[in-house]
């Protein structure tokens, strides 16, 4: 079976090359497979104040202080373009990291997007750190519009509320808006994704129970949905999409259990249910589909929503959190990801967000990665794609990312 799923996959991955170079419709959600993209990546000497190993270690990169468990395969890169990390070696030889305040890196990552067919991302834009990121010229931003400019693909502001004041997080967000809007420009972008004549804006953590999400209040909540859809001036009204908890519908598990949050989410013009780590195999991914994704995309035709079921490679944070076992949720070679893709068109997804493009902390890339223990640095923990026992290329997600997305675009041809 693995040597068949293998052999059809040679095919269709050869079939999605054929329509990577087609170009992307920025006016509408419809057929859209977007990644969720950090950029949150910095190397000491990169220009950022902090002048730190940011989202990489705890530290210097080091096997006790590393936070990422995935290498990023960075053969296409110029050295010269990288960090070298002091005390790491990949078979003897010096290691390296990248920072995303480099503008050649994140051109290569959006070329990376065009070349495998992927239709651009959402730019996580976290509440915590609006303030730095404007106070030093959002470089990554500037980065990103440059890159998907250049390479035509859709980009969407996602803004992530963890750990913000719970009273100020609607403050600073409606004020980075505009800023965002009437300052930067950023949804007269040309490749700006746009959905019913509006600019695309997710808000991604309102109503997960976790106290780290603000607000704790489905009435505040309701005022933001609100805001952004239809009391704010006219250029920043937008096409609202919700970063909403898995179990949103029925109010259990992980969603907050105030029945008002209904309101709040049927409020909403899209609704995209954060799964990541919900399920953990295939037979799982299936009960998800019968028991979840199914009745959520009846429940928001219903109301004339649009819906994006969020998918994942796999899940894995042993170097982030030391008392968890790697590899919690293999990667199967591809099945895990593929099962949930295709459970979600048949399901009648339209739409599709696929966590994460670059996260190699929670190992859910799907960017080119180490793909042979030996690939990535001698030192340390490393899962490297090779460790379900699969002999798979480094860009093996980028090409199933490309499937994916060619199939939504097939069906929404259909």
């Amino acid at each position: 079976m693995r040597m068949a799923f293998h052999r059809d996959w040679l095919v269709l991955l050869a079939c999605s090359a054929a329509l990577a170079a087609q170009p992307v419709d920025f006016s509408t959600l419809e057929g859209k497979v977007l990644a969720g993209y950090q950029g949150w990546f910095n190397c000491p000497g990169d220009g950022d104040p902090r002048d730190s190993w940011r989202s990489w270690a705890r530290g210097v990169p080091a096997p006790d202080t590393l936070t990422v468990d995935m290498y990023p395969d960075l053969s296409d890169f110029d050295p010269s373009d990288l960090c070298l990390v002091p005390g790491l070696t990949i078979r003897g030889k010096p290691a390296y990291l990248y920072s995303a305040w480099n503008p050649k890196v994140v051109d290569k990552h959006f070329e990376w997007m065009k070349q495998y067919g992927l239709d651009g991302v959402l730019v996580q834009r976290f509440v915590t750190s609006i303030g730095h990121k404007r106070s030093t010229g959002d470089v990554l931003l500037r980065n990103i519009l440059a890159a998907a400019h250049k390479h035509g693909r859709a980009i969407a502001i996602e803004y992530d509320v963890t750990g913000f004041d719970p009273e100020r997080f609607f403050e600073v967000m409606r004020e980075d808006w505009q800023y965002l809007v009437e300052e930067v420009g950023v949804t007269r972008h040309p490749c700006y994704l746009k959905h019913n004549g509006k600019p695309v804006l997710s808000v991604w953590g309102m109503g997960l129970e976790d106290p780290r999400h603000p607000p704790r209040q489905p009435e505040a909540a309701l005022r933001v949905v609100k805001w952004f859809r239809q009391e704010s001036p006219p250029a920043c009204r937008v096409t609202y999409m919700g970063g909403v908890p898995a179990r949103w519908r029925t109010l259990t598990g992980d969603a907050q259990r105030d029945p008002g949050w209904s309101e709040v989410y049927a409020a909403m013009d899209v609704i995209q249910p954060w799964t990541v780590g919900r399920y953990r195999d295939l037979e799982a991914a299936d009960r998800w589909f019968e028991e979840q994704l199914a009745p959520d995309l009846a429940a928001t035709r219903e109301r004339n929503q649009l819906y994006m079921p969020v998918v994942f490679p796999g899940f894995s944070w042993h170097n982030l959190k030391r008392d968890t076992e790697p590899n919690r949720i293999p990667r199967l070679g591809g099945r895990f990801l593929r099962r949930q893709a295709e459970n979600a068109l048949k399901a009648g997804a339209r739409m599709l967000k696929i966590a994460m493009f670059d996260e190699v902390n929670e190992s859910t890339a799907i960017y080119k990665l180490a793909a042979r223990r030996q690939d990535a640095p001698d030192q340390g923990f490393w899962l490297t794609l090779d460790a379900d026992g699969e002999d798979l290329p480094s860009d093996f997600y980028l090409k199933l990312a490309g499937e994916i997305a060619a199939m939504f675009h097939a069906a929404g041809r259909d």
